[in-house]
């Protein structure tokens, strides 16, 4: 019987016929022959972070239309009626006095006004007024002139008298003005200018993003066969594809993190000085057309806090009918506020007498430990809930620390109208429907650079150089239209 050579000392390994894992054939360049078998493989990754990517947001909110300028410019509808805040004014005079010119034409002869004391003398009452002359009041020195109204009562005779009324103003009176109408005598003239409905105008501009994946020719030739598995549906076997996946994968989420991140860049910054503009991103367009909003929600280990998240909720819904008052409105949200919303939802029959109950889905046993919320109405809106992974994910917002300053830094959360808006584009020239969010991307003819991608190199076929590499280039060409931004709100902790 032959004796099976055994590897150690000097010995040679000797070769086996098939893949087979013996001690005698098992060769160990690092510890002499000491170790004996070879370490198991998985063939397939261990997918151990899940889906990673981050994207996904724009594509359910929004939707990408193709552009051909440098700009887009779109317009918006201003309001129907006027309400103006820090007016003051001159009693001895009775006149109301506008430090803004363009806000005082606005107030016109025989205008029937309603005046709210915000602050000073008669802070709190309400005086109905009608507009008897509208000129140009002067300080003494003659070169502070504003914009005046000179008003009588409806409830009082003088502004500075209370004998038949109930307000007594003084200069330091600081009013917030409405114009409810107008009145006029019996076969009188009309000697008023027009009110021509006020518009805004706003643009953004595309930014041009850039990414590669680079391999060099040796490494293309290595076989070392894993089986994988990529957000972007690239299974196979190929390793470097999979990095080229990753790449791809990695780039198409920065294409909706600089929407929604990206700033304009002001005058005199470092980024103008480099000729760069940027654009604006969701962010921006939120902060200076919207409204942020501090993330009021607590946790329910809270005493009574299902009562102050409420209590935050309808500040949402003040803000709501104080803009467009849009129906639909969906919520994307982080975990911690997501969370503290179901609680509040959870709660709130416990504070109602006889513990009313609401959302008992029937008493079905496979739904009682159900302790999410999708959706819900309050008022006269509805709500769609739903987690945000951009602001859950380790790898962007979800990694950072939570601001330092109290409700001024770390986004929780973004409230978003549902639906299309009317607007008029002045590049086709005329009404358009789009959803409230829109991505606009440059193409042409002959170019479309929604997502450009080309491979150079002289690697994989495609030899457009001497360089000994595959190199895939990325591109993109895109800015974010934000329609409609006052309906939206960002909430900050």
């Amino acid at each position: 019987m032959a004796v099976q050579p055994v590897a150690g000392g000097q010995l040679s390994p000797v070769p086996a016929p098939v893949q087979q894992v013996l001690q005698s054939s098992y060769l160990d360049f690092s510890t002499g022959w000491a170790q004996q078998y070879l370490p198991e493989l998985y063939e397939a990754e261990v997918e151990r972070y899940g889906n990673r990517t981050i994207s996904g947001f724009l594509s359910k909110v929004g939707a990408e239309e193709a552009m051909q300028s440098d700009q887009v410019v779109w317009s918006e509808q201003g309001r129907l009626h006027t309400v103006m805040t820090g007016v003051t004014c001159d009693v001895s005079d009775a006149q109301l006095i506008f430090a803004d010119a363009a806000e005082a034409n606005l107030v016109r002869l025989n205008d029937t006004l309603h005046l709210y004391v915000t602050a000073g003398t008669g802070a709190g009452k309400n005086l109905k007024v009608l507009v008897t002359a509208v000129d140009v009041d002067s300080d003494a020195t003659g070169t502070n002139d504003k914009r005046a109204a000179t008003i009588v009562c409806y409830d009082q005779e003088l502004m500075t008298s209370n004998a038949t009324g109930n307000v007594t103003l003084a200069d330091d009176s600081v009013f917030t003005v409405m114009i409810y109408g107008s009145e006029y005598k019996k076969g009188s003239t009309m000697s008023r200018g027009s009110l021509t409905p006020s518009f805004k105008s706003f643009t953004n501009k595309p930014i041009i993003l850039r990414d590669r994946f680079q391999i060099s020719g040796s490494d293309t030739a290595q076989i070392g066969w894993v089986e994988v598995t990529g957000e972007e549906g690239q299974n196979g076997y190929l390793w470097y594809l999979k990095a080229e996946g990753d790449t791809r994968a990695r780039f198409n989420d920065y294409l909706e993190m600089s929407m929604i991140e990206s700033r304009t860049a002001k005058s005199g910054s470092g980024v103008a000085t480099a000729d760069l503009g940027g654009t604006e991103g969701l962010m921006e367009a939120i902060e200076t057309r919207g409204h942020v909003l501090a993330d009021g929600f607590v946790a329910n280990s809270v005493s009574n806090s299902f009562v102050d998240n409420m209590g935050t909720f309808d500040n949402i819904l003040v803000k709501l009918d104080a803009q467009g008052a849009i129906e639909e409105n969906m919520l994307y949200l982080d975990r911690t506020t997501s969370i503290n919303i179901d609680d509040m939802l959870g709660n709130i029959g416990a504070g109602y007498a006889a513990a009313a109950g609401f959302g008992l889905f029937d008493n079905s046993s496979d739904m009682a430990l159900n302790l999410g919320f999708s959706g819900f109405r309050r008022g006269s809106y509805d709500f769609y809930k739903t987690d945000w992974k951009y602001l859950n994910d380790a790898g962007a917002v979800g990694a950072l620390p939570a601001s330092a300053v109290a409700n001024t830094g770390k986004l929780s959360g973004v409230l978003c109208p549902a639906g299309t808006s009317s607007v008029y584009d002045e590049t086709m020239g005329k009404n358009m429907k789009r959803p409230f969010l829109h991505v606009r991307y440059r193409a042409s003819q002959t170019d479309n650079r929604r997502l450009k991608t080309w491979v150079t190199g002289s690697v994989g076929g495609n030899i457009t150089s001497d360089l000994d590499a595959m190199t895939v280039n990325y591109l993109s060409e895109r800015c974010l239209v934000v329609q409609a931004a006052n309906n939206f709100m960002k909430l900050v902790r």
